[in-house]
């Protein structure tokens, strides 16, 4: 996982070959260039998922994305130039995700884009951000980008991916929950990384997945699904996504009347859903991951206290204007630490225009850790420039008394795996 030093990136430079008139008139329209990209605010397009199954989490994104921006402004920009964010709704929809794309290249001329989250927008947009040459930094916790799947356009630098969350929270659901697994997770990309590295890692620790049970992303109900559990199931691991996720876990809840097998689920079930709602009261005593834990912890550092005063979110993760507008804590983090790594990488790249944007993805690429700070509240992390990924601690919660309180915390080498690509040998 160490990664080689690199060469810091170096911009290009303007041909000396020129006679002493020719050079003068060169470098004068150079110079005339350089001034007109250095001038005026950087525009950086958010991809958001305003409506559609990825709502929910767009609405808080967008949120949580208009204050960082306020926060990069308030202390005097990027490289001294003002952000200028703007929005465009992608319908949590790949093919509009590919079209939004395209309205920040050649309508609004974005410098560079970031922010989606449900992994088929990502899978569908990336391409068509290779093609635009455009920088993409995602907020998606699939496992597409350090897959080798995409592209060296795009980045996760802002929130790890699947395979490293449930490799390393395995080993605690197999020693304190059990071994004898069901799985129930959303017919996509997402849940069939969850379902795929979720089986190989609790198979690494002597447990075994005894069923698998998909479910369509924009189904409603889903009572009809749980007959299918087998008896002998010690744990039944969840992930949904979508609005329907208050009628998942009730549902869930009525099947089995508290009589059920010992549950632990990813907080995707239960994002932007108050736990201590009506008829979750079976939720008690069971055991949820969370990359950043919703309720201020006894040991809350003063990053994260500051990080939910900037957005807006009290100790119990609401947001303080209206308690019963519950943020998606857990995920929404990726999306003010992406935003600081946009910032450092366009310093270090020097960037002034979109000709930089190279010199922007190998500033990337080169980083490596990223130490607990206001610009990383969630936590210490390691990137890896190979792989375009980042790797941070994760969370284990338990539900007590309608709380949730973080009982396991893993170290970010818990997550790390072996590489699957080297984006950095791909052309740009």
């Amino acid at each position: 996982m160490t990664q080689p030093p690199r060469p810091a990136p170096t911009r290009r430079r303007a041909l000396a070959t020129f006679g002493a008139a020719g050079a003068a008139v060169l470098l004068g329209d150079v110079a005339r260039m350089a001034h007109s990209q250095g001038a005026g605010p950087l525009k950086l397009g958010f991809q958001v998922h305003r409506t559609g199954i990825g709502a929910a989490y767009g609405r808080w994104y967008e949120r949580v994305a208009t204050a960082a921006v306020a926060r990069i402004n308030d202390a005097g920009g990027i490289a001294g130039r003002q952000v200028r964010m703007i929005a465009e709704d992608d319908g949590t929809d790949p093919r509009r995700g590919a079209e939004v794309l395209d309205r920040f290249a050649n309508l609004h001329g974005a410098d560079l884009v970031f922010g989606p989250l449900f992994s088929n927008v990502v899978i569908g947009s990336a391409p068509r951000a290779a093609e635009l040459k455009m920088p993409y930094f995602v907020v998606s916790e699939g496992h597409h980008v350090a897959s080798g799947t995409l592209n060296r356009y795009t980045l996760q630098p802002g929130i790890t991916d699947v395979k490293s969350q449930v490799r390393s929270v395995a080993p605690y659901v197999a020693a304190n929950i059990g071994r004898k697994v069901t799985m129930i997770f959303p017919d996509f990309a997402f849940g069939h990384d969850h379902r795929e590295f979720f089986t190989d890692a609790i198979a690494a620790q002597g447990g075994e997945v005894i069923a698998q049970i998909p479910v369509p992303p924009a189904e409603t109900s889903f009572t009809r699904y749980f007959p299918r559990i087998p008896r002998e199931t010690e744990v039944l691991y969840h992930v949904m996504v979508g609005p329907a996720v208050l009628t998942f876990v009730r549902e869930m809840g009525e099947f089995f009347g508290g009589r059920g097998p010992a549950l632990f689920g990813f907080i995707d079930s239960l994002e932007a859903v108050d736990i201590a709602s009506p008829g979750l009261e079976f939720l008690e005593g069971s055991h949820l991951w969370e990359g950043m834990p919703r309720f201020a912890q006894p040991d809350q550092t003063g990053h994260d206290a500051r990080y939910r005063a900037a957005v807006g979110v009290d100790d119990t993760g609401a947001s303080i204007d209206d308690p019963r507008d519950v943020s998606t804590y857990a995920h929404m983090f990726g999306v003010w630490e992406t935003l600081s790594v946009i910032k450092a990488g366009m310093e270090t790249a020097g960037y002034r225009g979109p000709s930089d944007r190279p010199a922007l993805i190998e500033a990337v690429e080169a980083m490596t850790d990223m130490p607990l700070s206001d610009d990383h509240p969630q936590g210490d992390k390691l990137f890896n420039g190979r792989t375009h990924q980042v790797f941070g601690r994760q969370s284990v919660s338990r539900v007590e008394g309608g709380r949730l309180i973080r009982v396991h915390e893993t170290s970010v080498e818990d997550t790390l795996y072996e590489d699957e690509v080297d984006y950095t040998t791909r052309p740009f």
